[in-house]
């Protein structure tokens, strides 16, 4: 095993991920799990690996150079807070928190402790999503104008928490990522037609103090599987198809020129765009596992995290007053 070693708490549904994962990347040093059911079936599948019935248990292990947090959301924060403070650094997974005022002190707790706190934002790590931040940093499509996003299934519905909430934060940490400024506009409308009071489809629009303009479209009441995401921008213009097949990136050498006052339409050829076929997750966690020496992240830090949760929450009210 490495020097690195990772310590994973929550053997749930997501979690088993991350200790799959970070066993296959050499990092795998121990498990939490209150079911000890599960935790038994887990000793025996990586019999190197310690497990606790408690976190408490795992900090008292200093072999441990990080911990990820996969259990259910209301937990994050109170998790979070006794791992920080005790000077680990930590990668939990979206939502951050459910409050507010919880994800500001856990920003402020890793300050203060000088520990990374990282925020499974999963898709600034897909290889297509990093390629097209590369072709938006490089000039490639001139000056970024607008983004939109469709997330769009004949899905699971759920009853606890609303479309927006569920789908959005993917994007709404994709356009952050992007765009690299907090909007200073934020409109949303939806529709409830399953169950009442909670929006099954949602369109929320972002104007961003850059001149930049994006929509996000979240539906889980749609006839067709949808993930698609369009950038455009002054000189050229984006799509990834997120849920066609081959999962195809596109550059399009497409604009208008203003010729004398009129717009006139450049048609220019469109690229297929390659990128590396890597697993999103690995990179995540890999790139958790670099920062353990506690150099500062680049990504998916804990103030990306809260920003994309302040506009949630913006975006909710507005949902709400309608």
């Amino acid at each position: 095993m490495s020097n690195k070693s990772v310590c994973v708490i929550g053997a749930g549904y997501w979690g088993k991920n991350h200790i799959r994962t970070l066993n296959e990347l050499g990092y795998l040093g121990g498990i939490v799990e209150s079911n000890q059911e599960t935790l038994n079936r887990f000793a025996k599948q990586y019999p190197d690996v310690k497990g606790y019935r408690s976190l408490g248990d795992a900090l008292k292990n200093e072999q441990f150079s990080g911990f990820t947090v996969a259990t259910p959301a209301k937990t994050h924060h109170s998790l979070a807070k006794q791992i920080m403070e005790a000077g680990k650094h930590i990668l939990v997974e979206k939502p951050l928190t459910l409050q507010k005022d919880h994800a500001e002190e856990l920003v402020r707790l890793s300050e203060k402790n000088n520990v990374n706190l990282m925020v499974g934002h999963v898709l600034l790590f897909h290889p297509a999503i990093n390629m097209i931040k590369e072709l938006i940093d490089n000039g490639r499509i001139g000056k970024l104008q607008y983004v939109y996003s469709n997330r769009l299934n004949l899905g699971q519905v759920r009853s606890q928490e609303n479309v927006f909430w569920s789908l959005a934060p993917h994007d709404i940490s994709i356009f952050q990522y992007f765009i690299d400024a907090y909007p200073n506009a934020i409109h949303a409308s939806g529709s409830t037609f399953l169950q009442e009071g909670i929006h099954d489809s949602t369109l929320t629009q972002l104007k961003y103090p850059n001149g930049v303009e994006g929509h996000i479209f979240v539906s889980w009441l749609h006839p067709f599987k949808e993930h698609r995401l369009v950038v455009i921008g002054s000189e050229a213009m984006i799509s990834f198809e997120d849920s066609s097949k081959g999962k195809p990136l596109k550059l399009y050498v497409k604009k208008f020129d203003m010729v004398q006052g009129v717009p006139e339409k450049i048609d220019g050829p469109v690229t297929l765009i390659n990128y590396e076929q890597k697993m999103a997750l690995t990179e995540e966690l890999q790139y958790f596992v670099n920062h353990l020496s506690g150099k500062k992240l680049g990504v998916a830090n804990g103030k990306h995290a809260l920003d994309v949760m302040r506009i949630l929450i913006s975006a909710s009210e507005k949902l709400e007053k309608k």
